[in-house]
């Protein structure tokens, strides 16, 4: 109305759209119907999500003979249907929601609301209040408040509002903390429940994983070092005693070259360690024959009376014919037949393996 004053003309009225998705503005006519410029006034038939974003309003009017232009812009934003609740809600926290706290921490508390869009009063607000004063009206500055927009549907806002709680203390739990929503159709508060965490002992937790690494390791390393005499233990108290099940009278019997140094260690030494300190029953011909027996026959039932047969190999060990091969023939063939093939057999000085019986190389 004050250019149509100042104008020697009638003014023209143009109107441009600059929809949100895109930067180029058009110009009226549009190409929808549902909304046309009539006389000076843009008029909107059915509003559309389309039709949101900045208008603007281009006047053309003639002064003093110079063509001058006014521009003047405004932003149309769409709302939903004046229909159905518009009473603001509290999403979170729930009725039965529970919030866990640890003390000495800084505790966070969230509350999100529902604000629906009132048409003329449009005012909306969302807060929290401490024993029934806000945060700003607390003397604790322990206590802080963050707002924030999570989402605005066509009016419709859903906002967020953070309870900080620096140096949560145990009497905190005692509090009355409220969240509130409100806006000119309504009001609505819910409680915060709050409960102690139960903290795990990490002190003592970490203490006894790091034990638990260091004894598993130590075992470890003992294994590997004193495997054989862990297996030798276990079978000393765990193993099956065989001798309370079949029929022997022996646990070993030795074979060996006689007229040798290897005879002379395993009276000695041999015997000795495998009788007076394993405790093992132990046969050797020359010592357990009775004198009168015939050689073969007594071998034969030394050996079919033994558990094992210990072979001390030696350069002289499988001559033809010797006591020492008659020995081996007979545990071997004797031990086959029953299934259980027990032969020991201990190195007493280097022997190449080409020099073998066939009976050893076997």
């Amino acid at each position: 109305q004050d250019i149509a004053t100042m104008s020697e003309t009638t003014p023209t009225v143009s109107w441009f759209h600059k929809p949100l998705e895109t930067s180029k503005c058009q110009k009226h006519p549009f190409w929808h119907r549902t909304r046309e410029q009539r006389n000076n006034s843009l008029m909107f038939y059915n509003m559309l999500e389309s039709f949101q974003g900045l208008y603007f309003c281009v006047i053309r009017y003639q002064r003093r003979g110079q063509v001058l232009s006014f521009t003047q812009s405004i932003n149309i934003s769409a709302i939903y249907p004046l229909l159905g609740s518009k009473v603001p809600s509290i999403l979170q926290p729930t009725k039965d929601k529970v919030f866990s706290v640890r003390t000495d921490s800084e505790v966070s508390l969230v509350c999100r609301g529902l604000l629906p869009f009132v048409l003329g009063n449009s005012a909306s607000s969302i807060w929290w209040t401490v024993d029934g004063k806000t945060v700003e009206q607390l003397a604790n500055n322990r206590f802080s408040q963050k707002n924030s927009v999570v989402n605005n549907d066509y009016g419709d806002r859903t906002e967020e509002s953070v309870l900080l709680i620096q140096d949560f203390q145990a009497e905190d739990l005692n509090r009355e903390l409220n969240c509130s929503v409100r806006n000119s159709l309504g009001f609505m508060t819910r409680r915060a429940q709050l409960e102690k965490e139960v903290s795990l002992p990490s002190v003592e937790l970490g203490c006894g994983l790091g034990v638990i690494l260091v004894l598993m390791l130590l075992l470890f390393v003992v294994y590997h070092v004193f495997w054989l005499e862990l297996l030798l233990i276990y079978r000393s108290w765990f193993g099956t005693d065989e001798r309370h099940t079949d029929d022997k009278e022996y646990d070993v019997y030795i074979s060996y070259a006689r007229n040798s140094e290897e005879e002379q260690f395993v009276l000695s030494t041999l015997r000795s360690v495998l009788e007076n300190e394993l405790g093992y029953s132990v046969c050797i011909f020359d010592r357990d024959s009775l004198p009168g027996g015939t050689i073969t026959d007594e071998t034969l039932s030394f050996v079919a009376r033994s558990r094992c047969l210990l072979v001390v190999i030696s350069p002289g060990y499988g001559s033809q014919g010797s006591q020492a091969l008659l020995e081996l023939k007979a545990g071997i063939d004797g031990m086959a037949l029953g299934g259980h093939l027990r032969v020991i057999l201990i190195q007493y000085k280097p022997v190449q393996r080409q020099r073998w019986v066939r009976e050893l190389r076997r």
